[in-house]
């Protein structure tokens, strides 16, 4: 059936872009869960059973969600422009998390209808159709799931991951709604208040969940590691980088991801040779996919100063004495008459619990870089 419908909406069955898959997927969205919801709605109204109207509203929203990120793949989908250069992308998680938050609030309606419910049954007049309607419903709800989780794959998109969860999900509430409804059947004990409430909470639940999904990457979530670590390969395939640090990334939704680093290269280096070295490094890790954009910054590194080089292993030596993971860049030593400054930057782990002013005084101890030094010191934390 996936690929039926691959082969009727997608025109490139190997190129098909992501605003192509993302409409089939949400029309498909649209259609199976309006069609869930329909009969969920008749079976709860026929039967009584809370339990199923509370599948049946879960179904509707996931419906109104498909409509949701149906639009927020087609804004997503359009090209940069002047007022947003890098294009639209992050739209497709303002509309996922719009989604969840409407989730949410249904599902809390729901609770409290559950609740009232519990301490004031209503009478159930369930039948084996009943049960064929929500054995159905887990069927297409296992279908959905295997169909958005290729899509994701295909076009690997958080988004579709999250819906292919979501249905996981549902296929749980509606088993929920299921026990609900044999427990009746078979032992005549009404625990259909009981089961929409469990329904509601896991509802809840999942909902709370994929809007922190959505939000992490509008608030700058931490970079993938194995993304900073192939950009670090390439840029330390070249035999005159001396090291590479501070790489940041920045994602504005899946087809823009904007990436910075420095690079360490000797002092000596003309700056003609650094600059084509560098776009170099920069060119080949375009060419990778590994970014849509990447700056580098260099770092002149002295490698002939041996005072400079003993106090660099003096205080990397009491960094590391702190956390292993602890780290220096940008060490510099600028020599005076009657003092050398120490420039640099230290990075440690947020475990460290020392604050920024306190790491500051642990490394320009007197003790450590002796009287005539003193220190210009940037922290950084990863």
């Amino acid at each position: 059936m996936t690929n039926l419908l691959i082969r009727l909406f997608i025109k490139d069955k190997e190129k098909g872009d992501r605003h192509q898959y993302g409409v089939m997927a949400g029309i498909v969205g649209i259609c199976c869960n309006l069609l869930l919801a329909v009969f969920k709605i008749i079976t709860g109204i026929l039967t009584g059973a809370v339990s199923i109207a509370t599948d049946a509203v879960n179904n509707s929203s996931d419906a109104v969600s498909s409509i949701i990120t149906l639009v927020g793949f087609k804004i997503s989908g359009k090209p940069a422009d002047r007022e947003h250069p890098y294009g639209h992308g992050r739209v497709e998680y303002i509309t996922g998390f719009i989604v969840a938050a409407a989730v949410i609030a249904v599902a809390l309606t729901l609770l409290k209808e559950s609740v009232s419910n519990i301490f004031n049954p209503t009478e159930l007049d369930v039948s084996i159709s009943t049960l064929v309607v929500l054995v159905v419903s887990i069927g297409i709800k296992i279908w959905m799931s295997l169909f958005y989780g290729k899509i994701a794959k295909k076009i690997s998109s958080e988004a579709m991951r999250a819906t292919a969860a979501d249905s996981r999900a549902d296929c749980i509430t509606t088993g929920v709604a299921l026990l609900s409804v044999l427990m009746m059947l078979v032992f005549n004990i009404n625990v259909d208040g009981y089961a929409g409430a469990i329904v509601s909470l896991f509802v809840i639940w999942s909902g709370i969940k994929a809007a922190g999904d959505t939000l992490k990457p509008l608030l700058g979530s931490a970079p993938d590691k194995e993304l900073i670590e192939k950009i670090e390969k390439e840029a330390r395939s070249h035999e005159k980088v001396l090291g590479v640090h501070d790489i940041r990334v920045h994602e504005y939704g899946h087809d823009v991801i904007v990436a910075s680093g420095h690079i360490e290269v000797p002092y000596d280096m003309s700056l003609v040779e650094a600059h084509e070295m560098v776009d170099a490094i920069e060119k080949n890790i375009l060419s990778s996919g590994l970014v849509t954009e990447m700056t580098f910054h260099v770092d002149p590194v002295m490698t002939d100063d041996e005072e400079m080089i003993d106090h660099r292993e003096k205080i990397l030596n009491a960094l590391k004495a702190l956390d292993p993971k602890a780290d220096l860049h940008d060490f510099r030593m600028i020599h005076a008459a009657d003092t050398d400054t120490l420039i640099f930057e230290i990075l440690v782990p947020y475990e460290v619990s020392m604050t920024d002013d306190e790491l500051r005084a642990y490394v320009s101890d007197k003790k450590l870089i002796g009287d005539r030094c003193e220190c210009k010191i940037i922290v950084d934390r990863e």
